[in-house]
């Protein structure tokens, strides 16, 4: 599913339910994060981290613990930049050289209705008007949802860049819908607020892919080189 979002220079690796969580070891750095966590949130960090390492195998790169750093961001080796996602059933990790790709994110979420207020605090007004449309004119998507998960994605890219929050309300984004095939498209993120500077060049929005299937909706984000 992310892999079908994401270019071929970056590696993705999914799983599909939890149920192998209890044989995926984790390294003593990670058990020390989780060590006091929930058996659902232990799941879920055990097997995100199962797809990252093998996602760094893939990319050529020994398998290291992913720590957390600042705001919970992952922390990737020296020369990659990365994301994962996780809910429930689904858990998936990306992975690409900074010589290839800047920054990205990858976010996945149940193809259900966001909870009652929570599109409020999320969406700009023009966001929500849009929202309507796609519901009137493209019904069988949660675009609520799918938008929620756009700016998810927007976000984990975005950080990297910046080691700055960024606002719900500060991104204003566009979702497109494929003539061909009306469950994938593409996403426009225009910045509301100024962006990071990449290889010299000041970053105004950014762009990524979005599906829905299998009971989910996913998106991803990638920032390019200059």
């Amino acid at each position: 599913m992310i892999e079908e979002l994401l270019p071929d220079t970056v590696v993705s690796v999914e799983a599909h339910g939890h149920g192998d969580a209890g044989h995926l070891p984790l390294y003593p750095e990670e058990e020390e994060i989780v060590a006091r966590a929930v058996a659902k949130r232990r799941r879920e960090f055990t097997v995100v981290r199962s797809c990252a390492r093998r996602a760094m195998e893939k990319l050529g790169v020994p398998a290291r613990p992913v720590l957390t750093g600042e705001r919970g961001a992952p922390r990737w080796p020296a020369g990659l930049a990365g994301s994962m996602t996780h809910c429930d059933g689904y858990c998936a990790a990306a992975l690409v050289r900074l010589t290839d790709l800047a920054s990205l994110g990858i976010d996945a979420e149940p193809d259900g209705p966001l909870p009652d207020g929570v599109l409020r605090g999320v969406s700009l007004p023009v966001e929500a008007a849009r929202l309507r449309r796609l519901d009137e004119t493209r019904p069988g998507i949660h675009w609520d949802r799918l938008l929620f998960s756009a700016k998810e994605s927007v976000y984990k890219a975005w950080f990297p860049l910046t080691g700055l929050w960024l606002d719900f309300s500060e991104a204003d984004i566009v979702i497109s819908v494929d003539p061909a095939d009306p469950r994938r498209g593409t996403l426009h993120a225009a910045l509301l607020v100024p962006g990071p500077t990449v290889d010299g060049r000041r970053l105004t929005h950014f762009d990524g892919r979005w599906t829905a299937r299998d009971g989910l909706v996913a998106t991803a984000v990638t920032v390019p080189r200059g």
